[in-house]
């Protein structure tokens, strides 16, 4: 498996002219898409005219002569196709963390009587730490559920449970559930089903509407690359688009806002999940990421995903496991997401010992080197090139460093 088989690839690549809509460094392998995508080309020249024509020149008359007011739910319209969503079942805004919260409430409130929220114990902190403040707010129990210990999910289901909150893609392993199987499980047990697609959501074809899911959330500035703190996005379903009631009734969520009324009454479809004014510089930074998706289908996306970690799952096996790393990915097609972990004890130094080497990935607790594979600019060569930097990391010692081993903040 020489680089000349990655050269190959790289010319039979339908999407390989899709690398040239980013912004990367010269000489930069970029494996860490999962974490903050790359720059889309048109970001920069949208903020700026944000700024300084809207923001500078036209102040508050943009919110009417740019279509400020209606940009959350116009980019949530562009952002629908991808995860396999209608245009009016998604709307742009808010955190992850914050739209979790408002979904997860929203679902409970559609299932009064019950009293148990089901999650995993793997999920990314951020859900166990929303689901476990949800149960204490409306006074739930959390039953936490492992795959690996009760592949079934239908083991821990009953008439007691609300909802079940699980993240599509764990964001260690890269191991992805059957999002149509498991709804359809949860919907057998009389409870909602909420997915979190923030690992996946640009690399995979998620199909929310498909999969018949009720809510979903997703970020903006991983595999979609919005930007560092992009605005999260929220799915509704259509069948309660008029019925979710959600518990941060801010006036944008209002079907009327500028009729200034004292009592609350709620948007319809996905409006109805906005809360108050959201960042528009983020927002519009989202908006033309987006672009970067056009004239793109995602099994196209998904296809090149699997060729990718499939070639680095190959590579790592013949030229790693002699060094004791191992691979830490499903092999089968239908369980991978777009990344894979090392496994090695100085996982932290080996990370650090490879950026220095211009390969990019990031460290995850205890002993995993985590690399994400974003289809849209990640080339073939990348994949071998990386790897045999890593071979001369660990064949070197240089992950074993002291000026790679100095724990810095961001892990």
């Amino acid at each position: 498996m020489d680089r000349t088989h990655a050269e190959d690839l790289d010319r039979s690549d339908p999407l390989r002219h899709l690398r040239d809509r980013f912004e990367l460094p010269d000489g930069l392998i970029y494996l860490d898409g999962n974490s903050l995508g790359a720059l889309p080309r048109g970001v920069r020249s949208r903020v700026h005219a944000m700024i300084d024509d809207e923001w500078g020149r036209d102040l508050v008359a943009s919110w009417n002569t740019h279509g400020w007011w209606d940009l959350p739910a116009a980019v949530g319209a562009t952002l629908a196709p991808l995860v396999g969503a209608g245009p009016a079942s998604v709307s742009v805004g808010d955190s992850t963390s914050v739209q979790l919260f408002k979904l997860l409430v929203a679902a409970a409130r559609l299932r009064p009587g019950r009293r148990t929220i089901v999650t995993e114990p793997g999920n990314f902190p951020t859900d166990s730490y929303i689901v476990s403040s949800v149960a204490r707010t409306l006074g739930l129990t959390v039953r936490w559920w492992s795959a690996e210990e009760t592949p079934d999910i239908r083991d821990v289901l009953d008439d007691d449970v609300a909802v079940v909150s699980l993240c599509h893609v764990d964001y260690r392993l890269g191991r992805m559930h059957d999002g149509a199987g498991v709804t359809a499980a949860v919907h057998d047990a009389g409870a909602l089903m909420l997915w979190d697609v923030c690992h996946s959501a640009g690399a995979v074809d998620v199909d929310l509407d498909g999969w018949d899911t009720d809510l979903a959330v997703g970020c903006g500035y991983k595999y979609l690359n919005g930007g560092p703190g992009a605005p999260a996005f929220a799915y509704v379903h259509p069948r309660w688009h008029d019925t979710l009631d959600q518990p941060i009734a801010g006036w944008h969520g209002h079907a009327d806002p500028f009729a200034l009324e004292r009592d609350y009454r709620p948007a319809t479809a996905a409006l109805r999940v906005q809360a108050g004014s959201v960042s528009l510089l983020g927002v519009g930074a989202l908006s033309a990421a987006l672009e970067a998706f056009d004239g793109v289908a995602m099994a196209d996306v998904r296809a090149k995903s699997l060729a990718l970690t499939d070639l680095f799952l190959t590579l790592v096996e013949e030229r790693l496991a002699a060094h004791g790393v191992a691979a830490e990915a499903p092999r089968e097609h239908a369980r991978r997401g777009s990344q894979v972990c090392l496994r090695l004890p100085e996982a932290y130094g080996f990370v650090q010992a490879l950026i220095r080497r211009q390969v990019v990935g990031d460290f995850r607790e205890p002993d995993l080197a985590r690399f994400g594979f974003a289809p849209l600019y990640t080339r073939f060569v990348n994949v071998h090139d990386a790897v045999e930097r890593m071979v001369t990391v660990l064949e070197s010692g240089e992950h074993e460093r002291p000026e790679n081993t100095a724990r810095a903040a961001v892990t």
